[in-house]
């Protein structure tokens, strides 16, 4: 099986389909490589496709120690997937988890990113409610290392930003439910222990995010509650970045909502690599 290498010698797997410009597609928590099928099939067609699974998602490796799950260690890696391919550059399509990691990429290394669309980002963004959400993340880690990655699915795969994508898709939902449910429990755990509940929430980065210069589409679903303030927040300091909110729709978007999806990043990234995809004309700001 393909894998890339990290710094601190993690194998990550990975799957690519295509040709053309990069795109490499970054999961979220409750999700691997797999989740991004319907992305894989589409956007193949005129683009190479990368999608990986984050470290403690098998068929990568699972480290064995909390310090191996930080917020820069999933930053890196998906840095890391771009050098074992030998790619310069790529456009980088996150959601949630995978959406926090590739803002990271461009604020630490944005020669390496072409555009970035990040959709369902920034739960636990309320300085308010942090406190709540970081000792929601603990509960979370235990119940995964008490119940395993099936007991767990039953609680957090019926969350509220699940359920619109249950409502609409019984279907897609119980394959997203199955999935996820087949999880390593210790390495769902890890990573909701140190990377979910341990980092920086988005406004501790705000000097950094006010000078992210790179091609940004914001997507977020109109009933996920957790992440929709953090995207308004992001529209408002990202100077190329467009804010796209998804009708009766959740966490899932890719999965919820995937022509949808689809066709608003396949516009995103040809107007980015066309140039006619920046900074907001300061004649819109009402003074």
């Amino acid at each position: 099986m393909p894998h890339a290498t990290t710094k601190d010698n993690v194998r990550l797997y990975f799957e690519e389909s295509g040709s053309g410009t990069p795109i490499l597609f970054v999961h979220e928590f409750a999700a691997d490589y797999a989740s991004w099928e319907p992305q894989m099939r589409y956007f193949s067609r005129r683009h190479r496709c990368i999608a990986y699974s984050a470290r403690g998602y098998t068929p990568s490796d699972v480290p064995a120690t909390d310090s191996a799950y930080s917020y820069e260690h999933f930053r890196d890696d998906a840095i890391a997937v771009l050098d074992h391919l030998k790619i310069k550059a790529a456009h980088l399509v996150g959601l949630s988890m995978g959406a926090y990691s590739s803002l990271q990429v461009g604020i630490k290394a944005p020669e390496r990113v072409l555009s970035l669309t990040l959709a369902g980002i920034g739960s636990g963004f309320e300085a308010a409610k942090l406190d709540q959400f970081r000792a929601e993340c603990r509960r979370n880690a235990e119940q995964l290392e008490t119940s395993g990655a099936a007991g767990f699915a039953n609680g957090y795969g019926r969350g509220p930003g699940r359920v619109a994508f249950e409502v609409k898709d019984p279907r897609g939902y119980q394959e997203f439910f199955d999935a996820l449910s087949r999880h390593d429990a210790k390495g769902s755990a890890f990573t909701m222990r140190n990377f979910q509940g341990g980092r920086p929430p988005l406004y501790e980065f705000e000097s950094a995010i006010k000078r992210v210069n790179t091609p940004t589409l914001i997507v977020v679903g109109d009933e996920d509650d957790a992440c929709i303030e953090s995207s308004l927040y992001l529209k408002k300091h990202i100077a190329p970045s467009g804010l796209m909110m998804f009708p009766k729709t959740g966490h899932v978007l890719n999965l919820e909502e995937a022509s949808l999806f689809n066709g608003a990043v396949e516009r995103f990234i040809a107007l980015a690599e066309a140039k006619r995809w920046g900074p907001r004309d300061p004649r819109s700001i009402k003074a």
